[in-house]
């Protein structure tokens, strides 16, 4: 449900100055104390520390002096800070999944715990672990305050019109080649039978746990097929907000606190849902999710099924779009005529620099008419065929207000909320202790930190 996707080189960086910086969350008398912000400390060799990550990402720091390292360092502490006194709640289960999911992902790239102990110059496993959770439960903590500052601002059609016209020509952004792209799925059929049997491995399952007082934890660490969760014990913290398919939230919030929910589907599988606690308009759940498992002869028919597909395009009997509307299994794109929507940007255009290399070798040498051989895909609801085409291809070009609106809209609204965000940082730095130290105090921050 959630999908981990990050370089080793940027977690290392950013754990390496967390690590070497971590003092700095002790409120204690340390030689080099530069700066203060409520009850996070700054050290001078903090901004060293900042300099080597913004190195290591490739970033260059040649003009970047310590005096903006440091306006960088005190918003920083500004936002967790903030983010404690308003009662933003980081759980431990939402910090330990975190945790597991990149202490897995460093073991895997540098080879054993042993290595990355050594390579992060921790004593042991769980020094190395005690101050990863305290790390990332800060960093959630700023994250968290950063959302919602922001979560409110919306941008209008106006907006981004007077946005766009007080660009002068000369500065207009220009935006990368880009293609817009279309596929139709086909999904191998689970059987009545292997549904079945997960359903009944999932009445077992609440079985076992109400007449055997058996862990529901455990059970989710052993058998949960959710990566994101499997760790925490299927553990999520949800509102109705929250960004979860519809079934999976009606059940959760149809249950009683404690009760376990009957199996139910959803287009990730089966799940069984564990109410543990309510929490005003939030509830922490913990979830089993088991996936049917799909039989060789159902891949083999998906694959004649999409070969069969591509044919009669390519033989002219139906076109890619009237093939995706009313043959394709994937129902967000299927009306459409499979046209695909960017997720990072929520625009139907994808630019090539930028694009998934997998999804790039697919599609970087199709012409026009053409259509791509089948691939076999997955993604956290199974596996799956795709044929993919391209539908519309942008060279290289300056920002045009009809053509790029989405892109604009984008910048517009980014702007936005970075007004939003200096108007708040300045109401809070009147509120909050702040303390600069020594030559510091000569330097020309953004933000009034000297409360001039």
């Amino acid at each position: 449900m959630e999908i981990l996707k990050s370089k080793i080189s940027v977690i290392i960086a950013v754990l390496i100055t967390s690590f070497l910086g971590h003092a700095q969350d002790k409120k204690v008398k340390v030689d080099g104390v530069i700066g203060v912000v409520g009850d996070y400390v700054i050290l001078d060799s903090d901004i060293d520390k900042t300099y080597l990550e913004l190195k290591t990402q490739g970033i260059d720091i040649k003009e970047i002096s310590r005096c903006e390292m440091l306006d960088k360092l005190l918003g920083e502490k500004l936002y967790a800070h903030q983010a404690i006194q308003d009662s933003i709640v980081v759980t431990d289960a939402e910090v330990n999944s975190k945790l597991e999911e990149q202490v897995s992902y460093m073991v895997e790239q540098l080879g054993s715990m042993d290595k990355v102990i050594e390579y992060f110059k921790k004593s042991s496993e769980q020094d190395f672990r005690t101050e990863l959770f305290e790390i990332i439960k800060t960093n959630k903590l700023t994250a968290e305050m950063q959302k919602k500052i922001v979560d409110n601002v919306t941008i209008t059609p106006e907006e981004v019109r007077d946005f766009f016209k007080k660009i002068p020509k000369e500065d207009l952004p220009v935006f990368g080649a880009e293609m817009e792209l279309a596929q139709i799925v086909v999904k191998p059929q689970v059987s009545k039978e292997a549904e079945q049997a997960v359903i009944d491995q999932l009445k077992g399952f609440k079985k076992d746990i109400l007449e055997n007082n058996s862990s529901f934890f455990s059970k989710a660490v052993l058998y949960t097929e959710d990566d994101a969760s499997r760790s925490s014990g299927g553990f999520y913290k949800m509102n109705r907000k929250t960004q979860f398919v519809k079934e999976f939230k009606d059940v959760a919030f149809s249950l009683q606190e404690g009760e376990i929910s009957e199996p139910f589907k959803t287009e990730f599988g089966y799940h069984i849902i564990y109410l543990e606690k309510v929490r005003g308009q939030e509830i922490d759940v913990r979830h089993i999710l088991i996936k049917p498992k799909v039989s060789n002869e159902a891949m083999k028919a998906a694959k004649e099924k999409i070969d069969l597909i591509r044919k009669r395009i390519l033989d002219k009997e139906i076109t890619f779009e009237e093939a995706a509307r009313t043959m394709s299994d994937q129902k967000e794109t299927r009306n459409d005529g499979g046209v695909l929507t960017n997720p990072k940007t929520q625009d139907k255009r994808f630019e090539l620099t930028k694009m998934d290399p997998s999804l790039y070798s697919i599609v970087a040498n199709l012409k026009d008419g053409d259509v791509s051989y089948p691939t076999l895909d997955e993604e956290p609801t199974g596996k799956f065929y795709k044929i993919m085409a391209v539908k519309n291809k942008f060279e290289e070009h300056t920002a045009d207000y009809s053509k790029d609106y989405t892109r604009l809209k984008e910048l517009a609204l980014k702007e936005k909320q970075l007004k939003e965000i200096a108007k708040w940082s300045e109401e809070k730095i009147k509120e909050t202790h702040v303390k600069i130290n020594g030559e510091y105090r000569d330097c020309a921050f953004t933000n009034n930190w000297l409360k001039k």
